[in-house]
C-alpha cells in the first residue's frame, strides 16, 4: 500500500509540473518594415494534441512583449492547463494599438490583423476561425483588445479588457498620446474617432464575448464604470467585476486568470 500511494503521488505531482513552452519569435511587419518581437506560449505535448484556440494577450504603455511572462509567470501552466495558445506582441512602448493617423511608421493595428494573427495561423496549430480566438490586455492593451475586437468581429468573437484605458478623452497630457493623436485641442477628431468607447456606438447586442476588470484603486475606474453603463444601455451582454486592487502587476497578473477561465468556457461552448 505505502508503495502505491508513493507511485500515485509521484504521478500527480508529474501531472501538476507539466507547463507551457515558451517561443520567443520575430514577425516581420511589412507595413511597419521591422520585425517584432512576440512570445508565443504552447501547451505541453503540443506536437500531439489537435489544432488549439488562441488567445492574444496585449501589454500595457512602456511594456514589451516580455511583460505578460513578468507580472503572469503561471500563463506556462494556464495554457497547459487550459489548452490554448497564449500570443503575447510587443507593440512599442505607447502604439496604443492603433494606425496612427499623424506618424506613418505607427501601424499596430493593420499589424495584428493583417500580419501577426495570419502568421501564427500558418505557423502553429490553431484553430482558425473567429469563435476560437480571443484577444485581451492590461492598460493600453485593454484599451487595444476592445479596440480591435470590436472592430474586427470578424477575426475576434472574444475579448476582455484589464485595467483597461477604455476612454482616452480625459488624459489629453498622459502617456505622450498626443504624439499618435495630435494635440486634442487642434486634432480633437482624432481623439473622438480613436477611443474606445465612441468605437462601441457599432457594436450591438450578441457579437462579442466582453469581459471588463478593474481595480477600485484604478485611475481607470470612472472611465471602465462609464463603459460599463454605455453596453448596459446598448443591452451588449459582457461580464464587469471591480475587485479590491490598484493599476499595477499584481492586479492584472491575477485578473488574467479569470479572463482566461472566461475565454476557455467560450471556446468549449463553441465545440
Amino acid at each position: 500500500m505505502k508503495g502505491l500511494l508513493t507511485l500515485l503521488t509521484g504521478f500527480l505531482l508529474a501531472l501538476s509540473s507539466y507547463a507551457g513552452t515558451v517561443d520567443t519569435i520575430a514577425v516581420y511587419s511589412h507595413s511597419m518594415r521591422k520585425e517584432i518581437k512576440t512570445v508565443v506560449i504552447r501547451p505541453d505535448r503540443y506536437k500531439k494534441l489537435a489544432p488549439l484556440p488562441v488567445v492574444y494577450l496585449l501589454h500595457g504603455w512602456s511594456g514589451s512583449y516580455r511583460a505578460w511572462l513578468k507580472d503572469a509567470p503561471q500563463l506556462t501552466s494556464k495554457a497547459d492547463e487550459l489548452q490554448m495558445i497564449i500570443v503575447c506582441p510587443d507593440a512599442g512602448f505607447n502604439s496604443w494599438y492603433f494606425d496612427s493617423p499623424i506618424d506613418s511608421t505607427v501601424r499596430y493595428e493593420t499589424f495584428v490583423i493583417k500580419e501577426l494573427v495570419p502568421y501564427i495561423d500558418q505557423h502553429y496549430k490553431t484553430k482558425a476561425t473567429r469563435q476560437f480566438r480571443a484577444i485581451a490586455g492590461l492598460s493600453m492593451g485593454g484599451h487595444g483588445a476592445m479596440y480591435l475586437s470590436i472592430r474586427h468581429q470578424a477575426l475576434f468573437a472574444n475579448a476582455g479588457s484589464m485595467a483597461g484605458g477604455v476612454d482616452i478623452r480625459p488624459f489629453p497630457k498622459n502617456w505622450d498620446l498626443s504624439k499618435k493623436l495630435g494635440d486634442s485641442a487642434t486634432h480633437p477628431e482624432n481623439w473622438e474617432k480613436y477611443t474606445v468607447t465612441n468605437v462601441a456606438d457599432s457594436l450591438q447586442p450578441g457579437q462579442l464575448n466582453l469581459i471588463i476588470d478593474c481595480g477600485v484603486d484604478d485611475f481607470f475606474l470612472n472611465v471602465n464604470r462609464e463603459f460599463h453603463k454605455k453596453l448596459l444601455l446598448k443591452k451588449v451582454d459582457h461580464d464587469y467585476i471591480e475587485r479590491p486592487g490598484g493599476h499595477n502587476g499584481k492586479y492584472w497578473g491575477s485578473a488574467v486568470d479569470f479572463q482566461l477561465l472566461f475565454f476557455k468556457k467560450a471556446f468549449d461552448k463553441a465545440k
